[in-house]
């Protein structure tokens, strides 16, 4: 999957996309990514890429001119049409569902808004769609753009290297993630569950789902509605009374 990311400041995008498993996947080739400075399409003696709003109001807009030009020359750069995504919070939220129709695309044209968003004229004419990682405002889409990125390519067969490394992450089953526990057994007085040293894999695998559905229903019951449960687990769910102490009971 190929990544065209357009920004202001390719310095707050470039360091984390080369770390770790995005740099690894970048190394393997499952994955390319190539990050453009807006500013080379500005025209002008200062490559100016804002002005201030038509009606008045606070702060600049990002202007139209370099964002029409960016897009479309990058579009030529390479033979597969870009599917161009605007980071916004007024866009479609980052989820699952989302990250699935997305990959469906072989490469991915985003823009990184700044200030007080772009010229509503990038929106109608040249953005196929927008994407929203969550309902607050940060200064610009850079951020949201390597959540969308890292997000993206982990569900990239290869790039996590074990083929199930994704399938227990928490939201993949629409669900949380069970508690995870290392060595030492016992730090500070604190041991880990016994079940999980008890070497019996079978109750280790349904304490590890019971974790799931019980962390779910209290921190984010939203999610239980679309959850991947059997009926028999919603049964039990029903049934449960729930001490968020102590959690389910499991007799």
């Amino acid at each position: 999957m190929r990544f065209d990311i357009v920004t202001l400041f390719p310095e707050i995008v470039g360091p984390p996309l080369n770390q770790s498993i995005l740099k690894n996947a970048q190394l393997s080739g499952l994955i390319n990514i190539f990050i453009h400075q807006l500013r080379d399409w500005a025209k002008g003696k200062h490559n100016t890429v804002d002005d201030s709003p038509f009606g008045g109001g606070p702060g600049m807009v990002m202007k139209p001119e370099p964002i029409f030009d960016a897009v479309e020359e990058i579009q030529k750069f390479d033979e597969t049409k870009a599917h161009v995504v605007l980071m916004s919070p007024q866009g479609d939220r980052l989820n699952n569902a989302l990250l699935t129709k997305l990959l469906k695309f072989e490469r991915l044209l985003i823009i990184c808004g700044r200030y007080e968003g772009v010229d509503e004229r990038v929106r109608e004419v040249i953005v196929d769609q927008e994407v929203c990682v969550g309902d607050v405002v940060v200064s610009g889409g850079e951020f949201p753009a390597l959540m969308l990125v890292d997000a993206l390519s982990r569900r990239i067969p290869g790039v996590l290297g074990a083929d199930d490394a994704l399938e227990e992450e928490s939201f993949e089953s629409g669900l949380l993630e069970y508690p995870q526990y290392t060595r030492p057994a016992e730090f500070q007085g604190h041991l880990v569950p016994e079940i999980l040293r008890s070497g019996n894999h079978a109750e280790i695998e349904r304490w590890r789902r019971i974790q799931q559905i019980y962390r779910t229903h209290v921190r984010r019951p939203d999610l239980l509605s679309d959850a991947q449960l059997s009926e028999s687990e919603k049964e039990w769910l029903e049934n449960q009374k729930i001490d968020n102490k102590r959690g389910f009971n499991l007799e």
